[in-house]
Order: structure tokens, then C-alpha cells, then sequence
């Protein structure tokens, strides 16, 4: 192991918050029974939050963050992993209490990570990312919900992001017909086809004031929007669909009515990739190595660095990132 390590540290400071690229010690990681060397992290809409400050996602200073990582086990004392496994982490805490994926190094609870599936590299697990992973909860909602790809089209808001673009290729190798929503139509338009969408629909249609039920549309959907978006979604699902519900871009509030639910049976599924226990993170990531196509994942994202990192958390609050990218923290 070398003895310094980089990582992008975020200090308090009287103005807020900032930013920078440090060299740390083993001694900096915090508490944890396995060592992993980090080859690659992603930028996820909860870093622009936290890397910029916008909301109170880090919780102690100064932090490492970055919500998720991929690499290779160095250092074990977990029963359940080995030097040299290929893992992957989402959430638990990390980017928020505990240093995150933004180093080239992260000592963590072995309970939190996962053993990579076959056939998925590093590089392809921060493709898919948190965003990705988050995305394949959705789906499997759906399915325990019974909306199957006979049910009807199911809807994806904030299509051209990363959940988005991720939910809309699965939703559509598994089948389905899928409605992309999105706010840049002329400019993704291309770019949701090729990942799968049979329709694409401006979110002006969604993101204003709706009424309480509207006219049936869809068997289920797929939400990162949140607010006005979501109640409109709720309010034009068909009788005995499912909503899974997993962003804020829009806002945190729903200003909707019990109509959908009441009237016409519609489930609302909250999606948590946070603290989602361990067997149903398992299950998202076998099904990530099967029903994703990995061509399409790779039109979906690019690469970038460490140093890249303070200008692309801006540019994910701004709507500006399509799809996926995959940090190189070794870069």
C-alpha cells in the first residue's frame, strides 16, 4: 500500500463550505473492517447536493465525500470478503457521516458492501452507479406490484438523468413500453430512443399544478422528479398501478390528493437505496448483470476525474449531466 492516498476532502469554513483535493493518511479513514482500493466512484444528484452545499447532506467535517464506490478488497476482517474480491457500495451513510467514494482509498463495515456479480466490472458498477442501482429497485417495486409488461406503458421522469436513463433501459430489454418525460426534448430525443423509449413527452405536461385524477395513461412508473410531478404521474396512473417514487429534483412535496389511491387502487412505492437491506442490494445487482445491456450503459456514460468532480456536482443540479458518468479517482 502506498503511504498517502488522494481524496477530495470538504471542510466548513465561515461562508459555508469548500472544496479540495488532498493527500491523506490510513490514519484519516474512519472506523471499519475492510479496506478497499477504490478505483472508481460516480457523480449521483445527492453529491451535487453535497459537494456544493445546496442541502445538509454531510453531517460531519471535514468529509470525504461520494455516496458510492466500486474497487478491489485490500484488507479483511470481515468473514464474508477477501483480498482481492471486487465490491461495490451504495449508501449506508457514506458521503454523508462516514469518508465516501471520492478517494483513491475507504475503510468501511464489510456489512455495507457488496461482492460484484460475474461478468460486471468496476468501471461498469460506477457506470451504473447509485443512480443505476437505484433505478433497478424500481423496477423490481414494479414487479412486486404486478406491473408487468402486459399490464401497459409504464412512465419515466427525469428520463435523460441517470436513474432516469438507466430505468428506461431495463424497464425496456424487460419488455415494456416505456414514455420518457423529460425537460430537454428536442435535445435527448435521440439519445431516449437509442436507450429504448417508445414515447417521449415534454415535463411541461407533468411539472405544473394538476388536477386530482386525470385521464388513465400508464400501468406504472418510475419517479425521481418528486413534487407537482409526482401528483400529476399518480393522478393519470391506471386502476391497480404502481408508482415507485425515488428523487426530489423537483421539489419534496406532493401536493396531490387520496383520489389515485382511493378511487382507483394506485399504489405508491417509496424507493430507499440508502439503508435498503443487504439480500434486496444483492438481488439489484444480479438483475443489473442480467437485464442491463451493457452497450447501451456505455452510450450512456462518459469519464472523468477527481479533479472534475466540483464542476459536474454544479452541472447535475442544473440538469446538465446526461446519463452517467464514472469518476477515476486514480486519474
Amino acid at each position: 500500500m502506498s503511504e498517502t492516498f488522494r481524496a477530495i476532502r470538504l471542510f466548513k469554513t465561515d461562508g459555508g463550505q469548500e472544496a479540495r483535493i488532498v493527500d491523506l493518511a490510513d490514519s484519516d479513514l474512519m472506523a471499519g473492517d475492510v479496506d478497499v482500493r477504490v478505483d472508481y466512484s460516480t457523480v449521483n444528484y445527492k453529491d451535487g447536493l453535497a459537494m456544493t452545499g445546496r442541502a445538509p447532506v454531510v453531517r460531519v467535517w471535514p468529509l470525504t465525500p461520494g455516496v458510492d464506490f466500486a474497487g478491489t478488497v485490500e484488507r479483511s476482517a470481515h468473514a464474508g470478503f477477501a483480498p482481492g474480491d471486487k465490491v461495490v457500495l451504495n449508501g449506508w451513510g457514506v458521503g454523508e457521516t462516514h469518508h465516501g467514494g471520492y478517494a483513491q482509498r475507504a475503510r468501511v463495515k464489510g456489512d455495507w458492501l457488496v461482492k460484484l456479480p460475474q461478468g460486471l466490472s468496476t468501471a461498469q458498477a460506477m457506470a451504473i452507479g447509485t443512480a443505476g442501482y437505484t433505478a433497478m429497485l424500481c423496477v423490481l417495486g414494479l414487479e412486486r406490484e404486478g406491473v408487468m409488461p402486459d399490464k401497459g406503458e409504464v412512465i419515466v421522469t427525469g428520463a435523460a438523468g441517470g436513474v432516469g436513463s438507466v430505468a428506461v433501459a431495463l424497464l425496456s430489454k424487460l419488455g415494456y413500453r416505456v414514455v420518457a418525460s423529460t425537460g430537454r426534448k428536442a435535445e435527448e430525443g435521440e439519445y431516449l430512443t437509442g436507450l429504448g423509449a417508445a414515447d417521449i413527452i415534454d415535463r411541461a405536461e407533468l411539472s405544473g399544478p394538476g388536477r386530482p385524477l386525470g385521464k388513465e395513461r400508464w400501468a406504472g412508473a418510475v419517479d425521481a422528479v418528486g413534487s407537482h410531478t409526482l401528483a400529476n404521474v399518480l393522478s393519470q396512473t391506471r386502476y391497480g398501478g404502481a408508482v415507485t417514487a425515488c428523487g426530489l429534483a423537483q421539489g419534496m412535496d406532493l401536493p396531490a390528493s387520496v383520489a389515485p389511491f382511493i378511487l382507483r387502487g394506485v399504489t405508491l412505492v417509496g424507493i430507499d437505496s440508502v439503508m435498503c437491506p443487504k439480500p434486496r442490494r444483492e438481488e439489484a445487482w444480479m438483475r443489473l448483470a442480467r437485464d442491463l445491456d451493457l452497450g447501451l450503459l456505455e452510450t450512456m456514460t462518459r469519464r472523468a476525474a477527481l479533479s472534475d468532480v466540483p464542476q459536474l456536482a454544479e452541472e447535475i443540479l442544473a440538469a446538465k449531466v446526461r446519463g452517467r458518468v464514472v469518476v477515476d479517482v486514480n486519474a
